[in-house]
């Protein structure tokens, strides 16, 4: 029996050519401001049109400030970017979620809750976050730019066939363990080359346990192992999401479309080229350490000691060290941290703001701290005031800011100044990611919660 993402993958080839590639037929392309402009002028130099541009979504993210939208953006190159997305897709009959509008928000967040990202789909974006989509049950992935006009111009893309692997996780989670824990757990274990060359199925009870943001969060941060793509069985969660979402079917053609999505399942039987089981058990709510994602522990553990990584690490390791400021064997609770980001594809949803929410409720933010809470869309800003939230966390001195990538990476306003330690719910903490000598550490929003509260890196089961 073939597993599930062979069922979605074959059945979108269109032909197998020599050396082994196939032309994939691609449901659904979603462009933003930063890896479209390129294939447009690309396009737009050979004479060509979009083959369908029905299945083509754009919207502008990375540039967007996430404050006064109703202005121009200040940084030129920025606002040209964004204003030749909206021009582009006037040209070429595309739909455009322009800035400061109630469609607009990050690419990764708006396509699965407009209903646009669907089971069974195969989805593609300039952006190696695209990830987040298979938390459908689709097969998503980010492309280059050539890639983008090749999708453009024809539907479909030249691609090899990835492998596939399966990641279990059983067993019930802990408290105060959420997605984002899970995934920082699988890097530190597989390392962020692990999983290089797979497409991952994630299966097991804590998996099917966790909602359909938590999913999402899973499914984004697999990119971060090395892997092509992560994704998750559609079940009665997904169904439940999707229902009456804006672009998703309806009446019959809704039916329909259910009774095909519960066939999305490998069988029993199915041969996985890699398979992995983990216990839910084992994962506590985690950090980084370091400057990549897979650099991470346990919060109550230590930094690992130099003679704990392998001979050929250990001079990035040090290098890594060095640059975060500090030491092998040191613990990170109680260390004091400057800035505190809610947000990104990673973790900008309306679940992600009730937890930090419900945390911070009748507490006070710590007056040294800087916290950027940036929902990851409009519709998400709507949910926050529609339930109050927006009262709760001002009556804890935290503000609501406007939509956008923000301080995931610095391409906007938001920058984490030189030598300040972040503790951010994005899913990079690379040198400079979010500013020049800025420091990262990556945690979910119970953790920025706590060190937001606090003022200090803490855990947030003792809270």
């Amino acid at each position: 029996m073939n597993t599930l993402f062979d069922k979605i993958w074959d059945r979108h080839v269109v032909q197998q050519l020599e050396g082994g590639l196939n032309q994939l037929y691609i449901d659904r392309l979603y462009a933003h401001e930063v890896t479209s402009p390129q294939a447009f002028a690309g396009m737009r130099a050979r004479g060509l049109r979009c083959f369908r541009p029905e299945q083509i979504i754009c919207m502008p993210d990375h540039n967007t400030q996430t404050h006064d939208q109703d202005q121009p953006i200040a940084d030129p190159v920025s606002r040209t970017q964004v204003e030749m997305l909206e021009k582009n897709c006037e040209e070429f009959g595309l739909t455009h979620f322009a800035m400061n509008t109630k469609d607009n928000g990050i690419v990764h967040v708006v396509g699965p809750e407009k209903g646009l990202s669907l089971p069974g789909m195969t989805i593609v974006c300039g952006d190696s976050h695209t990830s987040t989509h298979g938390a459908m049950g689709a097969v998503a992935f980010g492309i280059g730019t050539s890639e983008v006009e090749m999708v453009m111009a024809s539907q479909c893309i030249l691609q090899q066939k990835p492998k596939s692997m399966r990641i279990t996780v059983n067993g019930i989670l802990g408290p105060c363990v959420t997605a984002k824990d899970v995934a920082l757990y699988l890097m530190s274990q597989l390392s962020t080359s692990g999983a290089t060359g797979y497409f991952v199925e994630y299966a097991g009870s804590a998996v099917e346990s966790l909602s359909m943001e938590g999913r999402l969060t899973l499914c984004n941060l697999s990119i971060e192992m090395g892997a092509r793509g992560g994704f998750v069985a559609p079940d009665e969660v997904t169904f439940e999401y999707l229902r009456n979402r804006e672009y998703a079917p309806k009446g019959e053609e809704w039916d329909k479309a259910v009774a095909y999505w519960r066939t999305l399942r490998s069988g029993d039987d199915a041969v996985f080229d890699r398979e992995l089981t983990f216990h839910a058990a084992d994962i506590e709510p985690r950090i980084t350490y370091g400057t990549n994602p897979g650099m991470g522990i346990g919060i109550t553990e230590t930094i690992p000691t130099l003679d704990m990584i392998p001979a050929m690490g250990q001079a990035s390791f040090k290098k890594s060290l060095q640059y975060m400021g500090f030491e092998p064997g040191e613990k990170l609770l109680g260390h004091p941290v400057d800035y505190v980001f809610l947000g990104a594809c990673t973790n900008g949803r309306i679940e992600d703001f009730r937890a930090f929410a419900s945390f911070v409720k009748g507490k006070q933010k710590a007056e040294g701290v800087v916290a950027w809470l940036v929902p990851g869309s409009w519709l998400v800003r709507k949910q926050i005031e529609d339930e109050g939230l927006d009262k709760i966390l001002q009556a804890a001195g935290f503000e609501i800011r406007q939509p956008g990538c923000s301080a995931c990476l610095a391409m906007n306003d938001d920058k984490v100044p030189a030598g300040k330690l972040s503790v951010s719910t994005s899913n990079r903490n690379f040198e400079g990611r979010q500013g020049p000598g800025s420091r990262t550490i990556l945690a979910s929003p119970l953790v920025a919660a706590a060190a937001a509260i606090t003022g200090v890196i803490s855990d947030p089961r003792e809270m």
